[in-house]
């Protein structure tokens, strides 16, 4: 499948996973939409970078946990594009702390983040990829869904949720040509993960996954078709499923 022309928003794409994902479709030929929070000069040179590729790329900053900033994004993104073919949603953050300590903001912010913001962005994006008949999401989850991570319950139950967002989309999309998959990433080396001060003893193949290898993944996802309300474990042999 030629993917030259496709047009791919990816949310959290200032730095780590999102940001070699956005290379990787550089080098297939597709489109960027960066979209970055609060580090525009991070976003600023994923987007010069994947230019450089041979290919279009802009920044958007939205706080993609918000409705009314969500549907500007996308009139903005309309205004360049004309639409969006691909989606990444990527956006998260961790909230780690002692289990009597978590409080309801903590778990509001991190579901606002991390699940609410599929949500948003899925549903805002659908209207173009269901009247092409064409359309790719891809969520980024965690093996922390199916073990329980290191991170506690509230980051563990926002990724748990995108696995089953994405099989609901799967099953109600099937027939219009979009299919709906996710990657679950274990201990990947990005900045995230280097906050959490974690060692790799946890992994069987003994090392931290790379975000090369993840954006490999959803490189695959994207050009095929028949793959759809999958969930790719990428954990160096954490978990089996």
């Amino acid at each position: 499948m030629t993917l030259k022309g496709k047009i791919a928003l990816i949310t959290g794409s200032s730095r780590g996973i999102g940001r070699e994902i956005a290379f990787a479709f550089a080098r297939e030929g597709i489109d960027v939409v960066v979209n970055y929070h609060k580090n525009k000069q991070e976003a600023e040179k994923t987007a010069s970078i994947v230019r450089d590729l041979g290919v279009r790329s802009i920044t958007i900053q939205c706080d993609v946990s918000s409705g009314s900033a969500v549907t500007e994004m996308l009139e903005e993104i309309n205004q360049e594009f004309g639409k969006i073919d691909i989606l990444i949603n990527n956006a998260a953050i961790v909230h780690k702390d002692l289990l009597e300590n978590m409080t309801e903001s903590a778990w509001d912010q991190v579901m606002d983040v991390n699940l609410k913001s599929a949500f948003l962005v899925t549903q805002a994006c659908l209207p173009h990829m269901r009247a092409n008949q064409w359309g790719r999401i891809i969520n980024i989850s965690s093996v922390a869904a199916v073990t329980g991570g290191v991170t506690g319950p509230i980051y563990v139950a926002s990724k748990a949720g995108m696995l089953g967002l994405t099989r609901s989309y799967a099953a109600l999309l099937v027939k219009e040509g979009i299919t709906a998959n996710s990657i679950a990433p274990a201990l990947i080396d990005t900045d995230m993960l280097r906050s959490l001060n974690v060692t790799p003893e946890k992994i069987p193949l003994g090392r931290f996954g790379t975000v090369e290898e993840v954006a490999d993944v959803a490189v695959m996802m994207v050009k095929n078709g028949y793959l759809t309300g999958q969930t790719i474990h990428l954990n160096g042999g954490w978990y089996f499923t």
